[in-house]
């Protein structure tokens, strides 16, 4: 069982509702080390003082923060604390509003809320009032040393606080240089072709449909170099493998210029796969329990 990342309560009108903040996501990330391809052995982490060269242990390492130059102002967990003692215990709503108001680009890092003890009434209360009006609460509360604006969902039998970010953490657009996409002349036939493969590849969402399939092909990969004994084999960039690459590719880019044809084949490709997926389902009823 995962441990709370931070403990306080929900702010709501007058009402205090306790409550645990848990981690909602798990990272099964490649955990991949860092070698000295020379002689194999990892590299590790160092702490280094940047006067004296030393490494230094956690026990002597604080935070503080640099107010001119090579001047700082040690600040401690308490000292953090206490600068807002309502921001760093109270989930504060602000507002309820509309969830399809809410770019996705806003949406953070999600995570779930547990109700703390002696606050399941009020959490049920604030759960069943969410899902009832279809709104979400927007709040502000400090977790790890930082004010974090955030969103609270009714999800299932719990409710969810997701992280957003506020408008000075997303990129303005404007950044980007865009080409004028409007002068590209898309026809209608093109824009009804790509609308009919979007209906033929429509399906209600269900993420069970979905794994991390790059990972487990490196790991596939592991395994064969183990297997090959090629444990300490670098393999380099196939010069002749990326020229056929590069190849295809062009040829790829020459073939978007009949964008038509290729939604036709798109269309063609996706009947053919859902017929094949019905085939296998009705082979094997059995998968379907």
């Amino acid at each position: 069982m995962s441990r709370s990342i931070w403990k306080g309560a929900i702010s709501f009108g007058l009402v205090h509702i306790p409550v645990e903040v848990m981690p909602a996501g798990t990272h099964k990330d490649l955990d991949l080390k860092m070698i000295d391809r020379r002689d194999f052995a990892p590299i590790g982490y160092r702490r280094i003082n940047k006067e004296s060269g030393e490494e230094v242990e956690w026990d002597d390492i604080v935070k503080a923060y640099e107010y001119q130059d090579h001047q700082y102002v040690v600040l401690s967990d308490e000292d953090l604390r206490r600068a807002n003692v309502k921001a760093t215990q109270t989930i504060d709503i602000l507002h309820f509003i509309e969830a399809g108001e809410i770019d996705s680009t806003y949406f953070a890092q999600p995570y779930y809320l547990k109700p703390g003890k002696g606050g399941e009434k009020v959490y049920a209360l604030l759960l069943e009032t969410l899902r009832s009006s279809r709104k979400i609460g927007i709040a502000q509360v400090v977790m790890h040393s930082r004010q974090h604006l955030v969103a609270l969902i009714a999800h299932d039998n719990l409710i969810v606080l997701n992280t957003l970010r506020y408008p000075d953490e997303l990129r303005p657009a404007s950044d980007l240089d865009l080409p004028e996409l409007s002068h590209v002349g898309i026809t209608d036939k093109e824009i009804n072709m790509a609308l009919a493969l979007v209906d033929d590849m429509t399906a209600h969402w269900n993420p069970a449909h979905y794994v991390d399939t790059y990972r487990d092909d490196v790991l596939a990969l592991v395994r064969q170099k183990v297997r090959a004994r090629q444990t300490h084999v670098i393999t380099g960039a196939n010069a002749e493998a990326s020229a056929e690459a590069s190849a295809e590719e062009s040829l790829r880019r020459a073939e978007i210029s009949d964008l038509l044809a290729l939604l036709k084949d798109s269309l063609h490709a996706s009947a053919r796969q859902g017929a094949t997926k019905t085939r296998t389902a009705a082979r094997r009823p059995h998968d379907l329990h």
